[in-house]
């Protein structure tokens, strides 16, 4: 009779659960979670787990997707519907990224000399149309760059800290084209600021993107049920599209 080699055989106890990291049924009881669900955890790897979670763990590349969808002109409700994420967690994940997005314009070097900028102003609300605000936009005609940026009243507070907003060498050197608003005037350089009509054409490069805003961003469209609950999520998807439009005109 042919000797066997000594065998050891292990138990596998199938009634317990498998764990989800190395599938293991080396398991042991370990408490409760928050809503009372049993929790285990496996002896071989120290994983803990709940049998049956239906949380579900959000990719790099979903993540990556949700960043590329904030860009168009898509609800947060369709993209919920149009990825599978739940609402909350897309909520929690636009707030958190909102408030990183810088508020200030990275724009590519200028020397002084001639420079010329479009400037104007694009309306919007938050939560009701009585809460309006007002989005100014400072837009350098030759590189296309947005190269101010305010959000805030249609005041002549809000003229200015569109004018404090902009590069020093366009404060120092810029002819700035805008409409006839009133607040304009009383803070742009009188002697580099010219009042013209849209008729001129003189405007027509920063109004057109006000158009482009409007395609792209959900929240600024004039009818519309994607409007802005938060004035800090207004801000930022403002300033997240405006940085992804300037860093594209030099890819």
């Amino acid at each position: 009779m042919d000797s066997q080699p000594n065998q050891k055989f292990i138990d596998v106890d199938n009634s317990k659960p498998a764990c989800p990291k190395c599938g293991s049924h080396n398991i042991r009881k370990n408490g409760h979670i928050h809503n009372g669900k049993q929790n285990h955890q496996c002896k071989d790897c120290g994983r803990q787990f709940v049998e049956g979670n239906t949380k579900k763990y959000i990719s790099n590349f979903l993540q990556n997707l949700v960043d590329k969808l904030l860009l168009e002109k898509i609800p947060l409700a369709g993209i919920c519907r149009v990825l599978g994420v739940s609402g909350t967690w897309l909520q929690e994940y636009v707030n958190a990224k909102y408030v990183k997005v810088p508020r200030e314009l990275n724009v590519s070097a200028k020397a002084p000399g001639k420079l010329i900028i479009q400037c104007d102003e694009l309306w919007s609300y938050v939560q009701k149309k009585e809460n309006q605000q007002w989005v100014w936009l400072a837009l350098d005609l030759n590189t296309r760059e947005i190269v101010g940026c305010y959000v805030g009243d249609r005041s002549k507070n809000s003229a200015q800290k569109l004018w404090d907003s902009l590069p020093p060498v366009y404060r120092q050197c810029a002819v700035c084209y805008t409409d006839f608003w009133q607040a304009d005037e009383c803070v742009l350089p009188k002697k580099r600021h010219k009042s013209v009509s849209k008729s001129s054409g003189k405007t027509s490069h920063i109004e057109r993107f006000n158009n482009t805003l409007r395609q792209r961003i959900s929240r600024l469209v004039r009818k519309t049920l994607s409007f802005s609950k938060k004035l800090e999520n207004h801000i930022g998807a403002l300033w997240y599209f405006i940085h992804h439009y300037n860093e594209s005109l030099h890819i």
